[in-house]
């Protein structure tokens, strides 16, 4: 598993925080040098670290209405919402999976980043089967491949280009 960091239109942001152990010292000075100003979770399962980087950095936090209740954050995040415009001008999608997931639209790296919904095993794209796949997920992924895009981040798998 993964997070993403991000500089786009002078914004850091953190996409799907995960913290790096505290004795990690080369993963903190990274972060500390790039000293995020927004974090955003793109799924509700992964609000795990994002309370973490909002006392580290002071940041701004964004991600979904709901969560798991054993899994709620102490950070109040504004809501993102398919079509939220966060800052840097990335664009929250609609993946169809009934608010499961948030992908996001970075168009200043030609990315799409995604939590769960895509995976890439050996670097291959392949589509996570979900209750409903075929009646909502599958209509909603030609829009988002409509995106002029050229890399596709994903949490899981390695990084797969367009």
């Amino acid at each position: 598993m993964t997070c993403t960091c991000i500089e786009s239109r002078g914004e850091v942001l953190v996409l799907d925080p995960l913290a790096p152990p505290i004795e990690s010292a080369q993963p903190w000075r990274r972060l500390d040098a790039s000293q995020p100003s927004a974090i955003v979770v793109l799924k509700p399962d992964h609000v795990r670290d994002v309370d973490v980087f909002v006392r580290r950095y002071h940041a701004r936090a964004f991600g979904p209405r709901l969560f798991f209740r054993h899994d709620i954050p102490e950070t109040e995040l504004e809501w993102i919402d398919p079509g939220s415009q966060l800052p840097g001008g990335i664009i929250a999608l609609y993946d169809g999976r009934g608010r499961d997931e948030t992908p996001l639209w970075l168009p200043e790296q030609r990315a799409l980043v995604f939590a769960d919904a895509l995976t890439a095993p050996r670097g291959e794209l392949r589509v996570w089967a979900t209750p409903g796949h075929h009646e909502r997920a599958v209509p909603a992924l030609p829009v988002l491949l409509d995106l002029p895009f050229e890399v596709v981040l994903v949490s899981l798998g390695q990084l797969s280009r367009h």
